[in-house]
């Protein structure tokens, strides 16, 4: 039997919150791809099914770019920056974080949404984008469930990195 070894200064708590972290990412990784699956084999390309009326849809669109359709056609320029975003948060998930709590479960997000967009571009050639807002005339652009993750996560971190203090003597250390 081989013991694990910890990183240089990874405390147990780190550990739990990071296992924590990368539970969530899990399962919103499970749920993007198993409501991919659901709409994409229940729904015609471009059919809506109102869910409530003059505010949420459920249609099946395609996107082969980024968000809004930013770089269509370019799904390998994609992919190829979605595995160097990926990797460097992986890299540097420690000094991101500066030990404190959310910014572990914002990146872990993030990481989830990119891995869940990089499979429907892989197997599927676009992302599937299924959740659609809209009020009367106006609707937001659709999404899936990897997009809120990204959103969410970038959100989490965002805001923690305004409201926590930057102190070199934190880093590294888990905080609550």
């Amino acid at each position: 039997m081989t013991l694990k070894r910890p990183l240089p200064h990874e405390s147990p708590a780190e550990r739990q919150v990071l296992r924590r972290a990368f539970v969530l990412a899990g399962i919103l990784l499970l749920l993007d791809q198993i409501s991919k699956f659901l709409v994409a084999g229940n729904i015609s390309v471009g059919q809506k099914i109102t869910i409530i009326p003059n505010f949420f849809n459920l249609t099946y669109i395609t996107n082969p770019g980024a968000a809004w359709g930013i770089l269509a056609g370019k799904g390998w320029l994609l992919l190829l920056i979605s595995i160097l975003v990926l990797f460097s948060i992986i890299f540097f998930l420690r000094s991101l974080t500066e030990g404190w709590n959310e910014r572990y479960y914002g990146l872990c997000m993030v990481m989830s949404g990119i891995v869940g967009n990089m499979i429907d571009r892989i197997w599927r050639g676009e992302v599937v984008d299924f959740i659609q807002w809209y009020a009367g005339s106006y609707y937001w652009p659709s999404f899936n469930v990897a997009d809120s993750a990204i959103t969410v996560g970038v959100a989490i971190f965002i805001i923690s990195s305004l409201l926590r203090p930057q102190d070199d003597k934190c880093r590294g250390k888990i905080h609550s």
